[in-house]
């Protein structure tokens, strides 16, 4: 199979991708109205119902940043720079496309980006990192009493 055979059906697949992200993020915001909207119940729904949107929020945000990309792809194998890099210019490795579909850049390009702290990287600044001098011991009730 040529490259340009492996990039249409690349398209199709993030089409494809593209159109469940759609309904899975319509029902997801759907779904969180409906859990919103929804009242009575004791302390105990109340806190289970906040778990459940924070963990429904936080897949949405995932599955809305999958969508992002994939669209960004879709718009480029429309301009023809699809599969190419954006650090180097060089052509993304089929494999590397076909395990991340919507991927930018070459493994190269994106170790030395996560190296530096660029992009996609966990290479953030630990040194940022506050030691509070806290630490975990046990607190009776008449500890704090006597406080």
């Amino acid at each position: 199979m040529t490259r340009k055979d492996s990039i249409l059906k690349m398209r199709d697949l993030l089409m494809t991708r593209r159109n469940a992200l759609r309904k899975a993020l319509a029902g997801d915001l759907s779904l969180l109205k409906q859990l919103r909207e929804q009242s009575g119940g004791d302390v105990v729904d109340a806190a289970l119902d906040a778990a459940q949107d924070e963990i429904s929020s936080q897949l949405a945000e995932v599955e809305s940043r999958e969508l992002v990309n994939i669209e960004r792809a879709l718009v480029r194998i429309k301009n023809g720079s699809y599969g190419e890099c954006e650090g180097c210019g060089e052509r993304i490795p089929l494999a590397r496309l076909n395990a991340l579909p919507y991927a930018t850049s070459c493994i190269e390009c994106q170790r030395a980006a996560e190296l530096s702290g660029g992009h996609g990287g966990g290479g953030g600044d630990w040194s940022r990192v506050l030691d509070t001098g806290f630490s975990d011991t046990d607190v009776s009730f008449s500890d704090l009493e006597a406080q």
